[in-house]
């Protein structure tokens, strides 16, 4: 009790400064603790923004990497698709070149006068072929494919083949006549046929076509390893054509660790 009194005491004699100066101590303390609290919060919304940032900015640089991988993806089916364009454009040209060198041996032939055989026995009677008549029905039977009606233009090119059998223009019908049977499905049967031009006729320019179109023929037939087979005979035997590149491409598809 004594020393409690005391104590009052002692404070009251205190100068009024001095008492004063505690209570700015006690301020000063409880401004730096708001100060430090304060402080810490702020720390920790910054450090939460900049990992939000941070993780923002990975997401970005990751689709970006993915778009450029769809790119470049989208850029490599363009140059293939324009590729195989321009090689069909070609084919055609060929082929109507082509079409049109037959057709001018075929009107010389049979403006030809007939050699009679050396036995001396007399050539039996045979009427030629009408090369107008011969380039018709091979039109027609071609327009009908090119209108969709692939069973009356089947039809038509296994009529010719009967026909003609002499035809130069038989190793592009029996080429066409496999594709019709290729777009009604008949894939076994199409494969077979499209095998018989480069078999019948190796240095026919439909040759490395026909192959192509046999292997596409043998995959939709479930014949991978046959088509794998056509492939890799395509490319042998017609190396420079513009069917072995499209070949070869197929071939990475179909058999990835030969290429």
């Amino acid at each position: 009790m004594k020393k409690t009194v005391f104590l009052i005491c002692l404070t009251l004699a205190l100068p009024l400064g001095a008492r004063a100066g505690m209570f700015d101590d006690d301020e000063a303390r409880r401004q730096i603790r708001e100060l430090r609290a304060e402080t810490t919060q702020s720390l920790e919304t910054v450090r939460q923004r900049v990992e939000a940032l941070a993780k923002n900015q990975l997401d970005f640089a990751n689709q970006l990497e993915a778009l450029r991988a769809d790119v470049a993806r989208l850029t490599g089916q363009v140059e293939v698709l324009t590729n195989s364009l321009e090689a069909a454009h070609k084919r055609q040209q060929d082929f109507y070149v082509d079409l049109d060198a037959r057709l001018r041996k075929l009107e010389s032939a049979a403006a030809a006068p007939a050699v009679a055989p050396q036995d001396g026995a007399a050539p039996a009677p045979q009427k030629p072929a009408d090369p107008q008549a011969e380039m018709r029905d091979f039109e027609t039977a071609l327009s009908l494919f090119r209108g969709g009606k692939y069973k009356e233009a089947q039809a038509a090119f296994e009529g010719f083949v009967a026909t003609y059998p002499k035809s130069s223009l038989l190793p592009n019908a029996t080429y066409w006549l496999a594709s019709s049977l290729y777009q009604q499905r008949q894939f076994d049967k199409a494969a077979e046929l499209y095998g018989k031009v480069p078999a019948n006729w190796p240095n026919d320019p439909k040759a490395p076509d026909a192959l192509l179109a046999r292997a596409n023929a043998q995959v939709e037939a479930k014949d991978v390893k046959g088509a794998i087979q056509t492939l890799e005979a395509l490319i042998q035997k017609y190396p420079t054509s513009p069917a072995a590149d499209n070949g070869r491409t197929r071939l990475k598809t179909l058999a990835p660790k030969k290429r």
